[in-house]
């Protein structure tokens, strides 16, 4: 699996109509596509506005055709080229409920030199146990060696309660969610 995520900070007073509207027409196009796990439309309005959306593929051929396609193109055509980055999960639990997650959480961490990896992806599998515990539809613990990086995503149906996760932790709302590996 792979895990991949691409995000366009907005201006402020930017119309977030827009982008739920954009959600609400091509949202569903991507709820049949072969080789995506799940797609969570993420966006953030207010002073920091994002549109980020986030992608759990069963594969790299599965996520290189879709960034080839035009469906990718259509997206950096309406707002601009964005850096695409990606994880290796250490953790995906998709729940079956996952197409009904309306918020989500999203945080990281850095990983220190000469960490003993194994200890951190146990520590990490118990923040995703956690999480699920507390009603996440959706966990993915993503891995990431070139910056040293972990990224850990969580869906929920309802917002998370103050102090639920990092202190830096970006919070977004769900506008839709495509999990076509579901649909078996």
């Amino acid at each position: 699996m792979i895990a991949m995520q691409y995000s366009f900070v907005l201006p402020a007073d930017y119309d977030m109509g827009v982008i739920r509207e954009r959600i609400a027409v091509k949202g569903p196009l991507l709820d049949g596509l072969p080789g995506l796990v799940f797609k969570a439309y993420l966006y953030a309005d207010g002073p920091e506005s994002s549109y980020a959306p986030f992608y759990l593929w069963r594969d790299e051929e599965a996520m290189h055709g879709f960034l080839n396609g035009p469906a990718f193109a259509g997206v950096a055509r309406a707002f601009g080229w964005p850096s695409v980055r990606t994880w290796t999960p250490w953790h995906a639990n998709v729940g079956p409920a996952v197409r009904e997650a309306r918020f989500a959480t999203r945080s990281g961490a850095v990983i220190a030199p000469y960490s003993a990896l194994s200890e951190l992806r146990l520590q990490e599998e118990a923040f995703a146990r956690e999480a699920l515990a507390k009603g996440a539809l959706a966990v993915v613990i993503g891995f990431e060696s070139v910056t040293w990086t972990i990224t850990r995503l969580c869906l929920w149906r309802d917002a998370p309660g103050p102090g639920s996760a990092a202190a830096a932790e970006q919070r977004y709302h769900v506008g839709h969610v495509s999990a076509p590996a579901l649909a078996m």
